[in-house]
């Protein structure tokens, strides 16, 4: 079945205890480990991608600790995930690393090439703001959450 790795749950977790200090409060990465039970060693990993990617910065010496570089608004889930696991790829074949010699005859390559085409269309309609704000609601008991602001009609 589908799944994403710990680097990429760890990575957006992070980033929500990031967020909770914009614009002015640094989150110390002892804080994340603390309160997303993650080892502080996978989270040097993990914030050290992120920061050369120039999603978060670091603030070195007493006082400091991780900001984001943008607003929390600005940030989007599909954002953290494609930085720290590269393109969403389904299926082997449409890893760009792999790539496949029947992409242009396979049946499937186009099923699973849309799918993960939606996968990352919705985890661009999500922010750090929309987590920080618990702005989401659960569908018929689904662990799925969609913002309130699909709910409401607007398009996706």
């Amino acid at each position: 079945m589908l799944r994403l790795s710990t680097k990429g749950q760890y990575g957006v977790r992070a980033m929500y205890e990031i967020a909770r200090g914009f614009p002015e409060n640094p989150v110390t990465i002892k804080e994340i480990s603390e309160h997303q039970d993650v080892s502080v060693a996978y989270l040097e990993q993990i914030l050290n991608k992120l920061r050369k990617t120039g999603l978060i910065r670091s603030i070195k010496g007493p006082g400091g600790g991780y900001l984001l570089c943008k607003k929390p608004q600005e940030i989007t889930i599909a954002a953290i995930v494609s930085e720290l696991e590269g393109p969403v790829a389904i299926t082997s074949c449409l890893d760009p690393e792999e790539g496949c010699v029947r992409a242009d005859t396979c049946v499937t390559h186009l099923l699973w090439k849309a799918l993960g085409e939606q996968i990352t269309a919705f985890l661009e309609t999500i922010t750090l703001r929309n987590l920080l704000e618990g702005d989401f609601v659960k569908t018929k008991g689904h662990a799925l959450c969609v913002p309130l602001k699909l709910k409401r009609g607007a398009a996706p």
